[in-house]
C-alpha cells in the first residue's frame, strides 16, 4: 500500500511538473488601446471581451479606418483597423502621413464581406426580402447610373417583377470610411465607366479630387448626387435604418455583420459562375481564395470579384491590424518603447488568431485560414525578436485548423431556386431569411479548401509597396488561399503523451506490487 501510494505521489509529481513546463509564463500586462474600422467592430467587440476575461487589458473604439489611422499616427492609440491602406487614405485626403512617420505593419485579422442591404416593397406594399442583383447592377446603382426601382435589369434578376417605379436612395456613412473606399474598389472594378463618371461629377463636391486607381473614402457632401444620399455616422446607424424601414426604396452598404445583428434584408448577388449568393462564412473563405496579399500583407482584391467559382460572394475582403513597425529595420521589436505593452498586443493578437474566430461566421464574418493566421503569429515575433510560435490543430483553436468554418458558416438555399421561383420574391419562407439557421461546424466548401492556384500574381497598383512608411515585404506575393494547417510545435496531444510517458509505469507497477502482496 505504500509503495503504491508512494506511485501516486510520483504519478501527481510528474504531473505537476507537466503543468508547469506547459504552462505559459506569466506576464505583465498593461492597457492597450486601438481604435479604427467599423467593419471590423462586431469581431472586436468579440476579441475584446474575450482577451478582457482572459486578463489582456484591450479596449477598442470603432470610429472609422480614417480615423483610426490618424490616431495611430498621433500616437493616440496603440494599434488601428482598417480595410483601407494607408497610402490609399493618404492619396484620398484620409491622412495618414503620420502613420507613416510612426512606421506599421499590417496584420491580416478576420475575413469578412461587404453586405447589399436594402429596404424595398412591391406595388402592394409587402416587403421585398429575397432581392436578386448581378455584380454589373450593384455597381451601377451605387454609380448613380441606375436610379430607380423599376429599372428593366433589376426586374430581370427578380423574375421580371417589376418593383415601384421609385427613385433609389443611397444610404452610406457621413464621414470618411475604410468600407466606403473598400466597396467603391469593387464598383470601379465592375462598372469602370459608371463609376468614371460619378467620380468626374463629384470632384470637389465632398469626392476628390483623386489620384488615378484611389478610391473615395467619403460620399458626395453636395451637388446633384448627394441629393440621393441619406448619411449615417456609422455601421449600426445604417443597419438599423434599413431593417427598420424608416427610410423607403433604399439601398446601402456594410459588412455583413450588422445586416445580421438588425435582421436587414440582404441582396443576393450574383458572381462570376452566374450563381447568386449570400455574405456567409463559406461564400467568403471560398471567394478570398483569389485574394492576392502583396508581400507587406496588404490585399489585392480584384481576383476575389471575379472569382469562377460558384459558391463565392463576390464583395469579400480581409481587414487589418496596424502595429508600430518602424522603417529602415527588419524587424519591429522595439515599436513599443513599454515592455509590458507588448506582452499585452502580442497576447492579443495571438488570442483573435486562435480562440477569437471561433465566433466569426455565427456573427457574419469567415474565419482566418490557417496561413494567415500564421502570419499573425509571425507579427508578434517581429514585435518581440522571438522565434515565431507555430500554430496548428493542437494549440490553435481556429475552426480553419480543424477543417471547418465554424457554428453558422453556411448561407440558407437560394429561395428561387427550387422553392416557388419569383413568389419567393416577398415570400421567401425559411430560405430568404438572413438569419435561418445554418449547420454548426459545416466545412468550407471544395473552392474554399483549394489553393488559388499558380495563374495569381500581385498588383502593382498604386498601393503595391508601403515600405517606406515602415510595412516590409514580409513574404513573397501569393494567393491567400484557405488551406489545412500543418502539425507542429508542442500541442496538447504532446503532454498527454508525456503524461503517459511519466505517470502510466508508476501506477501500473503499483498496482502489480499490490496484487502479489494480497495474492
Amino acid at each position: 500500500m505504500r509503495r503504491t501510494r508512494w506511485a501516486g505521489l510520483g504519478c501527481a509529481g510528474a504531473l505537476l511538473a507537466c503543468q508547469v513546463l506547459l504552462a505559459p509564463a506569466a506576464e505583465a500586462f498593461s492597457q492597450v488601446n486601438g481604435s479604427g474600422s467599423t467593419y471590423v467592430g462586431l469581431a472586436m467587440s468579440d476579441w475584446q471581451n474575450g482577451a478582457n476575461s482572459r486578463g489582456i487589458p484591450v479596449n477598442y473604439s470603432a470610429l472609422g479606418s480614417p480615423a483610426g489611422v490618424n490616431q495611430y499616427g498621433d500616437h493616440t492609440v496603440d494599434f488601428a483597423g482598417t480595410e483601407a491602406e494607408v497610402s490609399s487614405l493618404e492619396a484620398a485626403g484620409g491622412g495618414g502621413a503620420t502613420a507613416k512617420q510612426r512606421g506599421y505593419q499590417y496584420v491580416p485579422d478576420v475575413a469578412g464581406a461587404v453586405a447589399v442591404m436594402y429596404n424595398v416593397t412591391d406595388a402592394g406594399g409587402r416587403r421585398v426580402d429575397t432581392l436578386h442583383l448581378t455584380r454589373d447592377v450593384v455597381a451601377r446603382i451605387f454609380a448613380r447610373q441606375i436610379t430607380r426601382w423599376s429599372d428593366p435589369a433589376i426586374s430581370a434578376t427578380n423574375g421580371g417583377f417589376a418593383l415601384p417605379d421609385q427613385p433609389i436612395t443611397l444610404v452610406g456613412r457621413s464621414g470618411q470610411s475604410g468600407t466606403t473606399a473598400l466597396f467603391y474598389d469593387f464598383v470601379a472594378h465592375i462598372a469602370p465607366g459608371p463609376y468614371g463618371d460619378f467620380i468626374g461629377r463629384n470632384v470637389d463636391k465632398g469626392i476628390g479630387p483623386l489620384p488615378s486607381g484611389v478610391r473615395p473614402i467619403q460620399l458626395p457632401t453636395r451637388g446633384p448626387d448627394a441629393d440621393f444620399y441619406r448619411l449615417f455616422a456609422d455601421s449600426d446607424q445604417i443597419a438599423q435604418t434599413l431593417a427598420n424601414g424608416s427610410v423607403p426604396f433604399s439601398i446601402g452598404y456594410d459588412e455583413f455583420g450588422y445586416a445580421k445583428k438588425y435582421n436587414a434584408p440582404t441582396a443576393w448577388v450574383e458572381n462570376q459562375a452566374g450563381k447568386y449568393t449570400l455574405p456567409y462564412a463559406a461564400n467568403i473563405a471560398a471567394a478570398l481564395t483569389k485574394a492576392n496579399l502583396r508581400p507587406d500583407l496588404s490585399q489585392e482584391l480584384s481576383g476575389v470579384y471575379a472569382n469562377p467559382d460558384p459558391s463565392t460572394y463576390p464583395v469579400s475582403a480581409y481587414s487589418y491590424l496596424m502595429t508600430p513597425c518602424g522603417s529602415g529595420r527588419d524587424t519591429c521589436k522595439g515599436g513599443y518603447p513599454d515592455g509590458a505593452k507588448a506582452d499585452t498586443m502580442t497576447a492579443f493578437i495571438e488570442h483573435v488568431a486562435c480562440d477569437g474566430q471561433i465566433n466569426m461566421a455565427r456573427i457574419g464574418y469567415s474565419p482566418l485560414p490557417p496561413n494567415l493566421s500564421q502570419e499573425m503569429m509571425n507579427a508578434n515575433a517581429r514585435l518581440t525578436g522571438r522565434p515565431p510560435k507555430q500554430l496548428n490543430a493542437d494549440n490553435c483553436a481556429n475552426p480553419t485548423f480543424h477543417g471547418g468554418l465554424g457554428a453558422g458558416a453556411t448561407a440558407p438555399q437560394d429561395p428561387f431556386v427550387g422553392m416557388g421561383g419569383v413568389d419567393a420574391l416577398t415570400h421567401p419562407g425559411n430560405g430568404g431569411d438572413p438569419k435561418a439557421k445554418a449547420k454548426a461546424g459545416s466545412k468550407p466548401s471544395a473552392g474554399a479548401q483549394a489553393s488559388a492556384g499558380p495563374g495569381a500574381s500581385s498588383s502593382a497598383g498604386p498601393d503595391a509597396s508601403e515600405a517606406n512608411g515602415g510595412s516590409k515585404d514580409w513574404r513573397n506575393a501569393e494567393p491567400a488561399a484557405y488551406q489545412g494547417g500543418g502539425f507542429g510545435g508542442f500541442g496538447a496531444w504532446a503532454a498527454l503523451v508525456l503524461f503517459a510517458a511519466i505517470c502510466v509505469p508508476l501506477v501500473v507497477r503499483g498496482i502489480i506490487r499490490r496484487l502479489r502482496r494480497t495474492g
